[in-house]
């Protein structure tokens, strides 16, 4: 009977092992650490919600929602294999994240593809900022990492809500599943990776070789022996430098202050520095050297930039303007109040828009030059640089974002238009006097934050200097 109460106290022990040893990753048999367990619970919550109202939503932002899935589970390969392994060289890891980096190409180039979509503000959003998958390469601060990136898809996550506010609440939803993904990936990198991702010290080495997560640690072996001692010195005539040279090398050095008695003594004429003309005629032909190795290879000449063809068309109620370069007769007629224009990459060119349309947008320009007569609801410029824009007519709201230079010159119909500026820097706004010249006042760039007991009051302040 004793026995068999000890075999049943040392069964016992062993499933209690057991129940301490990691549990296994899905049909996979993995094991999965303490912080994998926590990014699945991201895939399963927001993630999940934000695919499912997704292909609610249907269309473009269902096909982009799979590449963002897609996308995760690819970086879950990357902390299981971390989880299970040491810490690789540099090398090893940029291809252990390759596909990740594939995965954030896809979902910008989708969206390069789908410019006229009418869900081009969610691929947008999603596109901006999905490169924050990239943190798990970022050390020591990822969390700021994400946040930069989450902030970049803010612009198009607002249009979102803005045009579907009062229309369709599922895309309000989308929003919030969206934004709250990147808000928990901060979080999570807070509690388990605060200044880079976690490596195993004690596993295997990792390896980015095809199917293989990590190869086991090479067995401990002897220190290879150290290099054969140098060869020593033979003088002119064969013999090495021990017996009586030794000795009179010993005595030479030990002749302390009396070893500079030997020396020849040099004349003032006889000195460069003194003698001008001596040092006129240069000193004795010195052989140089051979010369330090400089045949560098030269650098290869960069690739030609990939050219895109100018578009000025109507697609649906889009007006598309894109890829211009030094063209100032671009002109819009027959607009119609529906109609919205969207400049893209146009340079060092001059667009004219007659009539009333509902928005105009320009993305990605440089030295533009905007005429319009009138706009229903707004004109964003975001990612621009050198833009000047005047209005003939009336526009309730310009939004300046992540831009670089812009004058905007004001009609008396839209003094009061609303300017609103983020991430953005030498703005002025052009105000017309009666004299019909124009008053110019900057956009402040600098604030003040204080607390005034209750709330956080901010106050625009002038520049230094």
């Amino acid at each position: 009977m004793a026995e068999l109460e000890s075999l049943v106290q040392r069964l016992e022990a062993v499933v209690g092992r057991l129940e301490t040893l990691p549990a296994l990753g899905g049909s996979t048999g993995e094991a999965v650490s303490e912080y994998v367990e926590a990014f699945d619970g991201i895939i399963s919550g927001p993630v999940t919600q934000y695919c499912s109202l997704s292909q609610k939503i249907g269309g473009d932002v269902q096909k982009h929602a799979d590449l963002m899935k897609e996308a995760f589970s690819r970086e879950r390969q990357i902390l299981v294999t971390a989880s299970t392994s040491q810490k690789p060289t540099d090398d090893v890891l940029q291809r252990l994240i390759k596909p990740i980096g594939k995965s954030i190409t896809q979902m910008q180039e989708f969206r390069e593809k789908n410019r006229s979509s009418e869900f081009f503000n969610h691929l947008s959003a999603v596109s901006e900022s999905v490169p924050a998958l990239g943190w798990v390469a970022v050390s020591p601060k990822p969390v700021p990492y994400v946040k930069e990136f989450q902030d970049a898809s803010m612009f198009y996550t607002n249009r979102v809500l803005k045009d579907y506010k009062e229309k369709d609440k599922t895309h309000v939803d989308w929003v919030k599943a969206f934004n709250s993904i990147w808000t928990e990936m901060q979080n999570y990198i807070k509690d388990y990776h605060t200044v880079g991702l976690v490596w195993n010290k004690s596993g295997c080495v990792a390896s980015a070789a095809p199917a293989v997560g990590c190869v086991p640690p090479p067995p401990c072996a002897p220190p290879p022996p150290g290099p054969p001692p140098p060869p020593m010195a033979v003088c002119e005539s064969g013999a090495s430098d021990s017996g009586p040279d030794r000795n009179a090398l010993f005595a030479s050095i030990n002749q302390g202050a009396a070893i500079t008695k030997g020396l020849k003594h040099v004349s003032d004429d006889q000195k460069t520095h003194k003698n001008p003309a001596l040092k006129a005629q240069g000193g004795p032909t010195m052989r140089s050297g051979p010369k330090p190795f400089s045949a560098s290879p030269k650098p290869a000449a960069p690739a030609p930039a990939c050219t895109l063809p100018p578009v000025l068309e109507l697609e649906g109620k889009k007006w598309k303007v894109e890829n211009y370069e030094g063209s100032h007769d671009l002109v819009i007629r027959n607009t119609e109040l529906k109609q919205v224009v969207y400049a893209y990459k146009c340079n060092k060119s001059t667009l004219r828009i007659k009539g009333k349309v509902n928005s105009i947008t320009l993305d990605n320009c440089k030295k533009l030059g905007l005429v319009f007569d009138d706009v229903v609801s707004t004109i964003d410029v975001i990612n621009c640089k050198d833009i000047k824009i005047q209005a003939m007519g009336a526009v309730p709201t310009i939004s300046i974002n992540k831009t670089d230079g812009c004058h905007v010159y004001l009609s008396n119909d839209s003094k009061q238009c609303e300017i609103i500026s983020a991430k953005s820097s030498e703005m002025n706004i052009l105000i017309p006097k009666e004299d019909g010249e124009f008053n110019e006042l900057p956009v402040p760039e600098q604030f003040k934050t204080q607390w005034d007991g209750t709330k956080l009051v901010t106050t625009a302040t002038e520049m230094a200097g």
